[in-house]
């Protein structure tokens, strides 16, 4: 599909401000003029330059999961330049607005402090119906996440280096409601690496049902049900 076409698309798809949809039009196109980069064996300096954002399309698709679930509270991991992270934002505050004095909170993680400096520059430019719901931890996620995650939470997304992504599944997991939503950007395009979290996920005991979306390099979508037992 044409750029402006899909970009057309996505946004018509969102309920958003014209300062909102400015800012997500500038950057999407800033993202889709880069190759695309996919994590599959390692670090890789010029993926630091990189936005590693997710495809207009699937921002589209998770934002209006988050709106369909009323979901307040989300984690993500890997949020570079902090373009999805508008979507998350967006959504969890219009959420949050539909019943008095409800909290919400996107809780994004970057290691990266140039990607982190850029993230927030975004986020300031997107406004007061973005900004004020995000919470930026700065560093290793796997020190980062440890403590002070909500006591319920609504949706993870993982769009990191693979080996990240389960050590990262492994500390929210505790604090997933049962329906909570696991997404995992480009896990047939990094099968290999992905290849630990998918074994975890379609596990039984782990409480997970699972499936892949197919857009372009696939997007894992996995349903908490809650361990059997518990």
């Amino acid at each position: 599909m044409p750029l402006l076409s899909l970009l057309s698309t996505t946004l018509a798809s969102i309920d958003a401000s014209p300062r909102v949809l400015q800012v997500l039009r500038d950057l999407h196109k800033q993202a889709l003029s880069e190759s695309p980069f996919v994590s599959t064996s390692g670090p890789i300096t010029d993926a630091l330059e990189k936005f590693v954002a997710l495809d207009p399309d699937k921002c589209a698709l998770v934002y209006l999961l988050l709106r369909s679930t009323g979901a307040r509270f989300v984690v993500e991991a890997g949020t570079s330049f902090g373009l999805s992270t508008i979507y998350l934002a967006l959504a969890v505050g219009q959420n949050a607005g539909l019943a008095p004095a409800q909290s919400a909170k996107v809780i994004a993680t970057e290691n990266e402090p140039t990607k982190a400096a850029r993230a927030r520059e975004h986020w300031r430019a997107a406004g007061d119906d973005v900004e004020k719901w995000i919470e930026l931890r700065e560093g290793d996620l796997r020190e980062t996440l440890k403590t002070d995650l909500p006591e319920q939470i609504d949706f993870l997304l993982l769009d990191i280096w693979t080996p990240l992504a389960l050590p990262t599944l492994r500390l929210v997991h505790p604090r997933l409601k049962v329906g909570a939503i696991v997404a995992a950007d480009n896990v047939i395009a990094a099968s290999k690496g992905y290849k630990d979290l998918v074994d975890f996920l379609e596990a039984p005991a782990n409480g997970f049902k699972t499936t892949t979306a197919p857009y372009e390099g696939g997007l894992l979508l996995s349903v908490y049900l809650g361990k059997k037992g518990a």
